[in-house]
């Protein structure tokens, strides 16, 4: 127990004794570090110190050489300003110096031109009064001179005038007479000289058309089986194509008859179809008929590349060319049309070669003059207005415009072409036998006939037959019906007789059929 107690007292009195050591420690290494920053502190106040004073030197330094440099700056801008200034005063003494001489100078013209305006102004006095004797002196010449002539002046100038007007005048009309005699003499030479040299170049063939086409059969058989029964063949195939078929007598041919030649090629190329094939009813007829149409449109296109192929006229346009390929089914007083186009672009082509002018300008109006009667039975209008209308839809050339617009007449001749274009339209349309006129008045008045029977609503096709004393006029059945059709064509022949010279009578003939059409399938 007292062994215990007594480890305890010394275990108790070494800790009480390190803790006494431990506090002196400390505050020993207190005073120790306390004592270190106070002198370090004291060596830093002393090198700031020293490092201000070096820079306040410096900076002294520094600013006396500062000084020194702007001095030396000032007086090296002084003296720079002092040089300018000094050398402009010199330029403002010599400019002075020579402003003085010009102004010296100025005063010595000055008193030279006052020295000559005196002397001019002299010499004016002198000479007016030398005008002044002058004018005395004419004037006592004139009076002698007009008691001499017992004329005062204005009355000799008159009379003088008078005389020199007068013999002018009819010196002028004798030139005048002179020179339009010699150049009436020379144009109506060379004029003749190139009409005859085209007419003997261009040697067309003319032949009259006609208003009728055969259609040779192989029997008098196929005569039969073409009228079918109770007439359906014959009545479908005219009916399709307004186009009469004559039967009579003639042996193995048939006569097909209108006046319209595009019906008239597409009726003979269908029905030479149908007896090739043999099999002649309704329903083949109008396929046949269908593909003659086509066949005709195709031709009708390759007449015009024809034409234009033959007369040399490139870039045409392609509705252009279809128009003048139905001219070849078209006539003009029994003249074909696409054969006078043809031939008057060839015309028009040699004289313009012989004048110097455009030939092929010539050539292309040539070709185009009559390109109106294409459409002639379709557009209301003369062919020419027609004419000018299409060519200037499709962008031709205002030359070409202005020789379609006046080849008739209609308006003045502006351009050589134009003359040439009349010139041989005249020359192609007077040869012998080129023309018939009663012909062409047939034609019309077949033409007036279908327009007539056009113009009334609900009909649909009207095809003059029979050399024109028949009409037959296809009715639409959804908008005429039957009582209607009576009226109808007693309106359209009351308008015929009105309007139109014919002999004998004309059969107008209304035709109204209903069609239902399905497909079994």
């Amino acid at each position: 127990m007292d062994t215990t107690l007594a480890i305890i007292c010394i275990v108790a009195a070494f800790v009480i004794g390190g803790a006494a050591a431990g506090i002196i420690f400390f505050n020993v290494g207190i005073a120790y570090r306390k004592q270190k920053a106070e002198a370090e502190l004291g060596s830093a106040e002393k090198e700031a110190k020293r490092i201000i004073d070096d820079a306040e030197k410096e900076a002294e330094t520094k600013k006396k050489v500062a000084l020194v440099e702007a001095k030396d700056e000032i007086h090296k801008l002084r003296s720079e300003a002092e040089k300018e200034i000094k050398e402009r005063r010199g330029e403002i003494s010599r400019q002075e110096r020579r402003i003085q001489q010009k102004e010296e100078n100025l005063d010595k013209k000055q008193a030279q031109l006052e020295k000559k305006e005196d002397a001019i102004a002299q010499r004016n006095k002198l000479s007016e009064e030398k005008l002044e004797e002058a004018e005395k002196i004419k004037k006592s010449q004139m009076e002698i001179l007009e008691r001499i002539s017992e004329f005062t002046m204005d009355q000799a100038k008159e009379h003088l005038l008078s005389m020199v007007e007068t013999e002018l005048v009819h010196d002028k009309a004798v030139r005048i007479a002179n020179n339009e005699q010699q150049i009436k003499e020379e144009c109506e030479d060379r004029a003749r000289s190139l009409v005859s040299l085209a007419i003997a170049k261009v040697a067309a063939d003319q032949v009259s058309e006609t208003a009728v086409s055969v259609v040779p059969l192989p029997s008098d058989e196929m005569k039969g089986r073409i009228i079918g029964r109770e007439g359906r063949n014959i009545r479908t195939l005219e009916t399709l194509t307004g186009v009469d078929l004559i039967i009579d007598d003639t042996p193995e041919a048939i006569t097909l008859s209108c006046f319209d030649q595009v019906r008239r090629e597409v009726a003979r190329i269908a029905l030479e179809k149908l007896i090739a094939d043999g099999r002649i009813h309704p329903a083949r007829i109008e396929e046949m008929v269908d593909k003659a149409r086509r066949e005709v449109e195709h031709k009708i296109k390759q007449e015009g590349e024809r034409a234009v192929l033959e007369t040399n006229v490139h870039g045409i346009n392609n509705e252009l060319v279809k128009l003048i390929g139905r001219l070849r089914y078209r006539t003009s007083y029994r003249q074909n049309v696409l054969d006078h186009s043809i031939e008057v672009a060839h015309l028009a082509g040699v004289m313009a070669a012989e004048l110097g002018v455009d030939q092929t300008t010539a050539r292309r109006a040539g070709l185009l003059h009559d390109i109106g009667k294409a459409l002639s039975s379709e557009i209301e209008g003369s062919h020419v207005q027609i004419g000018v209308d299409v060519c200037r839809k499709y962008k031709e050339s205002a030359d070409v415009i202005h020789a379609i617009e006046a080849h008739h007449g209609d308006v003045e001749c502006k351009t050589v072409i134009a003359a040439l274009v009349q010139a041989a339209d005249a020359i192609s349309a007077a040869r012998p036998a080129a023309r018939s006129e009663n012909y062409e008045n047939y034609i019309k008045r077949l033409q007036k006939l279908e327009e007539i029977c056009m113009s009334y609503e609900g009909v649909e096709k009207s095809f003059a037959i029979q050399a024109g004393r028949e009409v037959r006029i296809m009715i639409s059945p959804e908008q005429v019906n039957d009582e209607k059709m009576v009226i109808v064509a007693r309106e359209i022949a009351k308008r015929i007789e009105s309007e139109m010279d014919y002999p004998g009578q004309i059969k107008v003939h209304l035709i109204r059929e209903s069609r239902a059409i399905e497909y079994a399938k």
